[in-house]
Parts: C-alpha cells; structure tokens; sequence
C-alpha cells in the first residue's frame, strides 16, 4: 500500500500552485475585474487570500504562458490573448453541439427548416440547418453563403452595428442583388436593424429573392457578443400569414441556445 503524499510534498505544492494560479485567473474574470479593466497585484492578493510575492509570481507565469497581460501605463493585470482562444475554441465546439436539438425543436415547432448562421465579413454562412421530418423536400443550405445585407439572419448578426460601424464593415461594397425588397444603401440598412433591435427579431420579405420570406434572433455568448443567428425561412405564400408567430419561437430558440453558452440576459427577456 502506497502511503498519501503529505501535503507540503511536491505533488502538493503543484495542487497549490495550480489552485493559486486558477483562483488568480477566475479573479480577473469578476465583474470588478472587468469593469476597471485589470487589477494590481496588491487588490488581487488581498481578492484570492494569498500573499503578495506568492500572487505576483504567479501572475508572471501566467503572462508568460499568455493567460494574463499586464498593461504597462497601470500596472494592472487582465486575461490574457490565450484564454480566450481557448475560450473562443471551446465556445465554436459548444455552440455547435448545443445548436442541433435547438434547431431540431424550431424545424418541429415551425414546420419549417430552421439554420444556424455565422457572420463572416459581409456575408452569412450556414453551419447546421435542420429540416421538419414532414418536409418531403428542402434545399440544402448547409455551407451556403448569402448578403448579410438582404437576409433575416445577416440583419440578426448585425444588430450590434452603428451605422458607423456599418460603414467600416461594407466600405467600398456594393450593395446590389438580392430580392426586390433589399436595402440598398447602408443608411437604409442601418434604419431596419435598428427597427429588428426595437422588436427583438430580424424579419426579411423578399429581401434576399423573391417569393421566401424569414425571420432570425441573434445568439450571444457569455461575455454579450453575438456569435451566431438563428433563423427560419420558407416560401411566402406558406409562411406569410405565421411569421410572427414563428418569430416567437425563434427569438426563444436563440435565448435557449444563448443560454447555453452563458448568456442569461437574452433568456430572461424572452421569458417575459
């Protein structure tokens, strides 16, 4: 029988080591952290119960791995560029998993093929989309991209732009093609995501071709940001008359997928 390491052995000097620098890094994480953007290594010391000389060695190792920087003006220490990779590629792989039932559960609730989309430039690309079992037939639109500008789920994944930040994101572009309903100046553009924020959902009429109507919601990660749309589209004629209605459910499939990645804010206002 292999008698247990005392504590103040090596193995338990990693533990504490490990535990020190874990404590140091959920410390930068708080809401204090982040709303003074870093913290000096007396107010961390004193936020993690250790001393001084103990956190500040820590802090080094960790900025020399990348998981913290220190800004030079303040001396203070923040997350650093590796956590959030890590965190952005953990983030990709849980929206993802996350994504399939949700959508699963709108195609069956709407009757209708429901998509996950991603912004990327000025265009939208489909990662996953989900087709109601009732559909006999449907158009493929998994790695399909389109004009963020004149569809549903473009507009969703806009919804955090100023129009100056509209103007930087599609300077020089031309804004022509896509249904007979699409905006075709940024200020245009910029005045119905305005209008899609007001009422929580991205509604598009003949935006991206004639005849396919489709309504998204953005999805948000913990942090706030928007890193995906979610959204339903469907001929006119077939989804006219219930689009608010499927608006409804797909605003609480984007809080429910929100959710899932640490956003609550999104699920309580869907909630209400």
């Amino acid at each position: 029988m292999v008698a247990p390491r005392a504590p103040g052995g090596k193995e338990g000097g990693r533990a504490s080591a490990l535990q020190r620098g874990l404590a140091i890094l959920l410390t930068l994480g708080s809401e204090e952290a982040l709303a003074s953007d870093g913290l000096g290594v007396v107010r961390i010391a004193e936020l993690v119960g250790r001393e001084k000389s103990q956190v500040s060695r820590a802090l080094q190792t960790l900025a020399e791995a990348g998981f913290t920087e220190r800004d030079a003006a303040t001396r203070c220490y923040r997350l650093g560029w590796r956590l959030f990779a890590l965190g952005a590629r953990a983030g990709d792989a849980l929206l993802l998993h996350a994504a399939e039932p949700v959508l699963e559960d709108l195609a069956a609730c709407t009757g209708e093929t429901a998509h996950l989309s991603v912004l990327d430039d000025i265009e939208v690309l489909t990662l996953l989309s989900e087709v109601p079992t009732a559909a006999v037939q449907a158009r493929e639109w998994r790695g399909r991209r389109a004009p963020a500008w004149c569809t549903s789920s473009g507009r969703a994944l806009l919804f955090d732009h100023s129009l100056e930040e509209l103007e930087r994101r599609f300077a020089g572009r031309d804004l022509s093609g896509g249904g007979p309903n699409a905006a075709r100046t940024l200020r245009q553009l910029h005045d119905r995501v305005v209008g899609d924020c007001a009422r929580g959902v991205a509604v598009s009429d003949e935006e991206f071709e004639v005849g396919l109507v489709a309504v998204a919601a953005p999805v948000r990660n913990a942090r706030g940001a928007i890193v995906a749309a979610v959204n339903v589209s469907a001929p006119k004629f077939r989804l006219s008359a219930g689009l608010e209605d499927a608006g409804r459910h797909v605003v609480a499939a984007a809080a429910s997928l929100s959710a899932e990645l640490g956003h609550r804010r999104t699920l309580e206002a869907a909630a209400r």
